[in-house]
């Protein structure tokens, strides 16, 4: 069968600046068909969420599916898959339904596929049954389930426990998933299917790509198992790998910080077969936003298999960056031809100062949500006996961010012009002297949720037929 899945995921979405995550890169693989009969059964979710685009495309994924294994099995599409391998079909909504037995005539098979129509309910576990009960356990052909789904469990019982019971007995289960048709519970579809995970689950938002994730899987279970695996994954300069773990088969190698190799001699080649490699890799420089994780990743084997791993992208969060203050307006001048010398007019330019410019960053930590920051800095000049001189105050309202959580906020450009006739350095009054100066920043919120008591007076519905009163003393007449 070759290689049947290839999948590279990360163990988070998103992180802050610095932080790591995981990347695992996993394989599946089974043996040649031809050599191996494989009895194979559809598990078609036909709910009523799938009305419409959703049913056509799996109809014509099934079928192009059936097409392939057809060819494989004997050297062409006669309309007979051969080589002692079968196909049936069960299709499920409220309830499940065998629509074939395991069977040989394509014709027969893609009538099935043909005949079926969309309305009730999500029912995985009777699916599941359906689907087991198709299976001769006696027989010594490899067994595959390839489940499709567009939703989340709505009747029925639990299937986890019916999938457990296949895959204990042997049977391979590979899950598709369409999420962008109502949800669908990853979770449950990751427990379904065959270990590892990664390389048994596809799950595609876009029911357009259906036919194209049944004709893969259906390519590669037609191929042999691979031999002499070179894998080499070389992830972005945004990041660096920072600990490899032992793939749980073969030997992987990390060439340089960016890149790690991994080799494995066979996989799939005697039965149905997954291995996957985890490595660590932590977020450096000045990259954020969305960023992809891969800068390339290359697969080759003896057998020639094609296989394409996933470019998947994380969210880098560095905070939120203000400009303090924006920088003196520009005035644009023009100059064409060959002149020597030209006249301009700047207009009227007020001159700030003889001197310096001190332009100061500071990062205000953990800044709440929905709250503006009151920020001061006082910068004062050092002499040489550690004398302060003072020579600017800045206050700024830093406005808030809006972000789900706690942000550090970066300030930029907060700028000091300092005049040459106020130097205190020693030795020259050129303007090269070396200067020293300490600044000292305060910041608090501006706003709050602090609202002070109101008096509250409380009067009686009723007259009282005397005063009463409250004191703190208890007085008495002499």
């Amino acid at each position: 069968m070759g290689i049947t899945n290839a999948n590279k995921e990360l163990s988070r979405t998103e992180i802050n600046c610095g932080e790591s995550f995981q990347v695992t890169l996993s394989l599946a693989a089974q043996p040649d068909i031809t050599s191996n009969p494989t009895d194979i059964v559809l598990i078609l979710d036909r709910s009523g969420s799938m009305a419409g685009s959703p049913l056509a495309n799996l109809k014509s994924g099934a079928k192009k599916f059936i097409d392939i294994i057809d060819e494989a099995t004997d050297s062409s599409q006669d309309g007979q898959i051969g080589g002692g391998s079968h196909i049936g079909i069960v299709s499920f909504a409220s309830t499940a339904t065998k629509d074939t037995q395991l069977i040989t005539s394509v014709a027969d098979l893609k009538a099935a596929v043909n005949s079926l129509s969309a309305g009730g309910s999500t029912n995985h576990e009777d699916a599941f049954t359906k689907a087991l009960e198709l299976f001769d356990m006696t027989s010594s052909n490899t067994k595959v389930m390839v489940m499709f789904t567009d939703g989340v469990t709505t009747a029925g019982g639990n299937a986890n426990t019916v999938a457990a019971t296949a895959k204990a007995t042997g049977i391979s289960i590979y899950v598709i998933g369409l999420s962008g048709n109502g949800g669908i519970d990853e979770q449950a579809l990751s427990d379904w299917a065959s270990d590892p995970d990664s390389a048994f689950l596809a799950i595609t938002p876009d029911d357009a790509e259906l036919e194209d994730i049944f004709e893969n899987l259906a390519r590669n279970i037609s191929k042999p198992g691979a031999t002499d695996i070179v894998i080499k994954d070389q992830i972005s300069s945004c990041f660096k790998i920072t600990a490899l773990s032992s793939p749980t088969k073969g030997q992987a190698t990390l060439l340089n910080s960016n890149l790690v190799q991994w080799k494995i001699a066979s996989l799939g080649t005697t039965g149905t077969e997954g291995a996957s490699l985890t490595f660590t890799v932590s977020h450096e420089g000045t990259c954020a936003g969305e960023v992809e994780v891969n800068e390339s990743i290359s697969y080759t084997d003896h057998e020639g298999n094609i296989v394409t791993f996933p470019s998947p992208t994380i969210d880098i969060d560095c905070g939120t960056e203000i400009i303090g203050e924006d920088c003196p307006e520009s005035v644009a001048i023009e100059i064409s031809g060959c002149e020597d010398t030209i006249e301009f007019d700047a207009g009227d330019l007020a001159l700030e100062s003889l001197g310096r410019i001190l332009q100061l960053d500071v990062t205000l930590k953990n800044i709440c949500p929905g709250k503006r920051v009151a920020l001061a800095i006082t910068l004062n000049e050092v002499d040489e006996y550690d004398n302060e001189y003072k020579r600017g105050l800045k206050t700024l309202t830093i406005p808030a961010h809006y972000k789900s959580t706690c942000q550090d906020v970066t300030v930029r450009c907060i700028k000091f012009v300092l005049p040459q006739d106020l130097d205190v350095a020693t030795g020259c009054s050129c303007i090269c002297n070396e200067k020293n100066f300490k600044a000292r920043l305060m910041a608090n919120y501006i706003d709050y949720d602090f609202e002070c008591c109101s008096a509250v007076t409380v009067r009686s519905s009723k007259p009282c037929s005397c005063p009463v009163s409250f004191s703190k003393e208890k007085k008495t007449k002499a």
